[in-house]
């Protein structure tokens, strides 16, 4: 390791707080510096290639290198490096990437809010809902629903909504207007001799016995991932989310779908709503927007909606929400530039190419024996690990498997994210079908690795 090397890695560790990490460790061992990246591959300080098997955070859909990109932020920094959208200012930009989105998007979508991260999207979302509610005359209404192990963002409304335990205990979350169904995890939770229709159906009985615990009357809206990510990218068992909707209808409830990591290709078509038909009141995207160029994100909805918050800004004077950032010159330039080359090189359609030899690949892992599950779809696939498939007993949490697998992966020149004992597997979309052998045979060697260090305590 270089002296540059070594002094960036101490001022990391005296300096720069990590989230999602864990602390201690970090304090002990310091980071993982990664200095630059080309395609799918990523290098750190010590000249060590790493494949990304996981798009950086779901994000990197081109890869480490881009021209086009790179040079659209730079017209855009010469030409206008920043404008606010506050007080009916506006720039080009950022109109026209408004209109874009809306008529790409799932569903009758005419509006569009730019903001910076998928986070703020949906948090944004969560507070028009209630603002809303309120031009309706049904301020009571609340409550929003969420799914356990669901993920949808970091700020303390979105932490509340998503079901990840780690960002709830300490930090006095989630907020009381916000509760969480059941995670549907089909191979985990079903009763024995159980359909997965049969599941898919007590999964909706179970949330609209919440609905009816909680109150219709004060229930807003229930938020979901088309295939959950934060949960370790589990997709959802057949005929879910036909049961699903049926209830969000019934009791008037607004759908938002958030798109932040489905969108835009990841399961093989546009939006993860188009791959199981689903019918979203609102939908937010991010991560893949601008190929992760750039922070940006969108929250979109219809006219109706915007009708109810034209009604409270004729009260007030003024839509009270903004952020200095939100339609960002830059941002939005980046994502125009990224939505034309997703259409000129057929990434869907290159996608749904690949992901053919990605998902038969990643199949025939189901017979190791640290692995109990596969499902996945497009580029997106998850693994359940378990120490008897057939009883479906897990490992001992000590043993930390997943962890074990993730970091032989890193060792064999592999990311991959472990959650719990999930491995979650969704390389950048432009991975060519040689690259996908090569990173499913690390992740192959990795399975291995770790099936020497826990076959002796089976």
């Amino acid at each position: 390791m270089n002296v540059d090397a070594k002094r960036t890695i101490a001022q990391d560790m005296a300096h720069h707080v990590h989230p999602q990490s864990n602390l201690r460790q970090h304090a002990e061992n310091g980071p993982t510096m990664i200095t630059h990246g080309e395609g799918v591959y990523v290098y750190d300080d010590q000249g060590n290639q790493i494949m990304d098997g996981f798009s950086g955070l779901g994000c990197m859909s081109l890869g480490y290198h881009n021209e086009r990109l790179a040079n659209a932020a730079v017209r855009q920094m010469n030409t206008l490096p920043f404008a606010p959208t506050f007080y009916n200012r506006s720039h080009p930009r950022v109109a026209e990437l408004c209109e874009r989105l809306t008529k790409l998007a799932p569903g009758d979508m005419t509006r569009a809010l730019i903001q910076c991260s998928g986070s703020e999207a949906n948090d944004t979302a969560i507070k028009l809902l209630w603002y809303t509610n309120t031009a309706k005359g049904t301020p009571e209404r609340r409550k929003i629903i969420g799914r356990i192990r669901g993920y949808h963002g970091n700020t303390v409304a979105t932490a509340s909504l998503s079901g990840q335990p780690h960002m709830h205990a300490k930090f006095g979350l989630p907020l009381p207007e916000f509760k969480h169904t059941d995670l549907p995890n089909y191979y985990r939770f079903h009763i024995d001799g159980e359909s997965e229709e049969e599941f898919s159906a007590r999964m909706a009985k179970n949330f609209e016995d919440l609905i009816l615990t909680e109150g219709p009357d004060t229930v807003a809206a229930f938020f979901a991932e088309p295939a959950i990510s934060g949960g370790g990218a589990l997709m959802p068992p057949k005929g879910y989310w036909d049961e699903m909707q049926a209830v969000i209808r019934k009791y008037n409830l607004t759908f938002l779908v958030d798109e932040v990591v489905t969108g835009f290709g990841r399961t093989g078509n546009r939006w993860g709503s188009e791959t199981w038909n689903l019918k979203p009141d609102m939908v937010t995207c991010a991560k893949a927007l601008s190929a992760a160029f750039f922070p940006v994100s969108a929250l979109m909805f219809g006219e109706d909606f915007y009708a109810d918050m034209m009604k409270n800004s004729d009260e007030m004077g003024t839509f009270g929400h903004g952020y200095t950032y939100a339609g960002h010159p830059v941002g939005a330039a980046v994502s125009l530039e990224a939505l034309s080359i997703y259409d000129e090189i057929d990434l869907v359609g290159h996608v749904r190419k690949v992901s053919k030899p990605f998902l038969e690949k990643c199949y025939a892992m189901q017979d190791h024996p640290l692995v109990a599950e596969v499902r996945g779809v497009g580029l997106f696939c998850g693994f359940e690990l378990m120490k008897d498939a057939k009883t479906r007993e897990p490992f001992d949490p000590s043993w930390k498997v997943g962890e074990l697998v993730q970091n032989f992966a890193h060792d064999r020149g592999l990311y991959l994210r472990a959650i719990g004992d999930r491995m979650s597997f969704m390389p950048p979309l432009i991975i060519s079908e040689d690259e996908i052998e090569i990173a499913t045979e690390r992740f192959k060697g990795a399975l291995d690795d770790a099936w020497a260090v826990v076959k002796g305590r089976v």
